[in-house]
């Protein structure tokens, strides 16, 4: 009689990670979602109601980082929902269509709420999506790297049906968020080093007196 199989060990990573991605109604979140985090795409996906969210796992300058990726729903009357998904959060993809100018209009918007219920150092990236419909394109690159610029935050186009720069997007998001906690990690080590020399040689004044 073959053994039993040995129940699925817990996932070991070194950093759990929680992004979420946001923008309007249709630009393409779930797509985004679901093409990389299962290599996925579906033509008649439907709006996302509340919240969905699915893992991944990537390695990053030789730690395992598990991405947590949340896509929220774009439609106003969920707002109220999904605002708590936003706690715990440390980055944000904040999604608009190529095609559609109001979608880049509302960018604005969404960075507005992530300022309103994320933590103040949220790290973000802006994605143009839909580069597949290069001749339906209303919002061009240079207004997307410019806004990016003026506000800050790292910017890349994608297309969730070609697949192309989705992969680059969540990695890229992915390493600076990884960044700023290694350096924040070593700035704190630093600190209590320094911390820890302070009491050695007070004792060691006390001793001698």
């Amino acid at each position: 009689m073959a053994a039993k199989k040995p129940a699925t060990q817990q996932e070991k990573y070194d950093y759990l990670f929680k992004v979420v991605v946001i923008g309007d109604s249709g630009v393409g979140k779930s797509n985004l979602l679901s093409r990389f985090t299962r290599n996925e795409f579906n033509l008649e996906s439907k709006s996302t109601i509340g919240v969905e969210f699915a893992t991944r796992s990537v390695s990053i300058e030789g730690k395992t980082i598990k991405a947590q990726i949340w896509d929220t729903a774009g439609q106003e009357r969920y707002r109220a929902i999904t605002s708590a998904y936003y706690r715990g959060a440390v980055g944000a993809l904040v999604v608009y269509d190529i095609t559609k100018d109001i979608s880049f209009e509302n960018v604005e918007k969404w960075l507005g709420e992530l300022k309103e219920n994320a933590t103040p150092d949220i790290t973000m990236m802006l994605v143009g999506n839909k580069t597949d419909l290069a001749q339906a394109r209303v919002v061009s690159t240079e207004d997307g790297k410019s806004y990016s610029g003026r506000n800050g935050i790292s910017f890349m186009e994608a297309s969730a049906l070609t697949a192309s720069n989705v992969e680059a997007s969540f990695l890229q998001i992915l390493s600076e968020i990884y960044r700023k906690k290694s350096n924040k990690e070593q700035a704190a080590a630093a600190g209590d080093a320094g911390t820890i020399k302070v009491k050695v040689e007070k004792e060691a004044k006390k001793s001698c007196c």
